[in-house]
C-alpha cells in the first residue's frame, strides 16, 4: 500500500517554495522520492536552503527566479522550465502574495499586484505545463487554496476574490482534464506561521480570537503540508479530482 505514495523517478515543479508552505511542499515530495525544480522571485539559482535539504534527502534541485506578477518574465521561465525539463509530472501552485488595505483604499495596484501572483500566472503555468501533462495522459497539479477560498477576510479583498477563483478554476481544470489522466486538486491552508500570517500573529486580540476557534488549538506550520501534497500528488490520489483539502485544525468545523 505504502508504494501508491511513492514518488520515486517524478520531477515537481514547485512555485513559491523558497520558504514557508511551499518549502515544506517541496521538502515532502522529495522524501517521497521526487526531484525537484523550485521557483520563487528571490530563489537563488544555487546554494538556496531548500536545495540543500532537498540534495540531503538524496534528490535533486534545480533552482529558477521568476517573478510572477510580470508576464514576461513569466513566459520566460516557462519557455527555459521546459527546455531543460520536457516532461514535468507534479506541478505544485503556492507561489502568492497578500497586500492588506481596506476596500475603499485598495488601490488599482494592489489589486493588479494579487490578481497576478495568485490566479493569472497560476492559470497560464498550469494551462503551458498542464497541456504536455495532458498529451502524455498522466500529471498532477495541485493548487494552494485557501481559508478565504470559503471566507470573505477582512482586509484582504484581492486575495481573497484571487483565492476564491482559484477553486473554481480548479475545479473548471479539473472538468476538462480528470478524463485524460490528469489530477487538479488543491490544499486550503488555515493559519499557519508563515511571513503572510505575520501581522496577524503580532496582533494580540487577531491572534487570540484565531487560536479561540481552531479546535487543535496551534498555528500550522510547514511541516503539515508534507503529507497532504504527496498524497495529491501520487498515485494515492488517483481518483480524487477537483478536490479542496482543507489542512486547517479544525477551523472550517466550527
Amino acid at each position: 500500500m505504502l508504494n501508491t505514495f511513492s514518488l520515486e523517478g517524478k520531477i515537481a515543479l514547485v512555485t513559491g517554495c523558497k520558504r514557508g508552505i511551499g518549502k515544506g511542499i517541496a521538502l515532502g515530495l522529495a522524501a517521497a522520492g521526487a526531484d525537484i525544480i523550485g521557483v520563487s522571485a528571490s530563489m537563488e539559482s544555487q546554494g538556496s536552503d531548500v536545495e540543500k535539504e532537498v540534495t540531503a534527502l538524496g534528490k535533486n534541485f534545480k533552482g529558477y527566479q521568476c517573478d510572477f506578477s510580470d508576464r514576461k518574465a513569466l513566459y520566460t521561465f516557462i519557455e527555459e522550465v521546459k527546455a531543460d525539463f520536457p516532461e514535468i509530472d507534479i506541478l505544485v501552485n503556492n507561489a502568492g502574495t497578500i497586500l492588506r488595505a481596506p476596500a475603499e483604499q485598495h488601490s488599482d495596484e494592489l489589486w493588479d499586484k494579487v490578481i497576478d501572483v495568485n490566479l493569472n500566472s497560476q492559470f497560464i503555468l498550469s494551462r503551458e505545463i498542464g497541456k504536455d501533462m495532458v498529451a502524455r495522459g498522466f500529471g498532477k497539479i495541485i493548487f494552494t487554496a485557501s481559508l478565504l477560498t470559503f471566507q470573505g477576510g477582512i482586509t484582504v479583498p484581492s486575495y481573497a476574490a484571487s483565492k476564491g477563483a482559484i477553486g473554481q478554476l480548479v475545479m473548471a481544470l479539473s472538468n476538462e482534464w480528470a478524463g485524460k489522466g490528469v489530477n487538479v486538486n488543491a490544499i486550503a491552508p488555515g493559519y499557519i506561521d508563515t511571513d503572510n500570517t505575520e501581522a496577524l500573529r503580532n496582533d494580540p486580540e487577531r491572534s487570540a480570537a484565531i487560536l479561540g476557534r481552531i479546535p487543535q488549538g496551534r498555528w500550522g506550520n510547514a511541516d503539515d503540508f508534507k503529507g497532504p501534497a504527496v498524497f495529491l500528488a501520487s498515485d494515492a490520489s488517483n481518483y480524487v479530482n477537483g478536490t479542496i483539502l482543507v489542512v486547517d485544525g479544525g477551523w472550517m468545523g466550527r
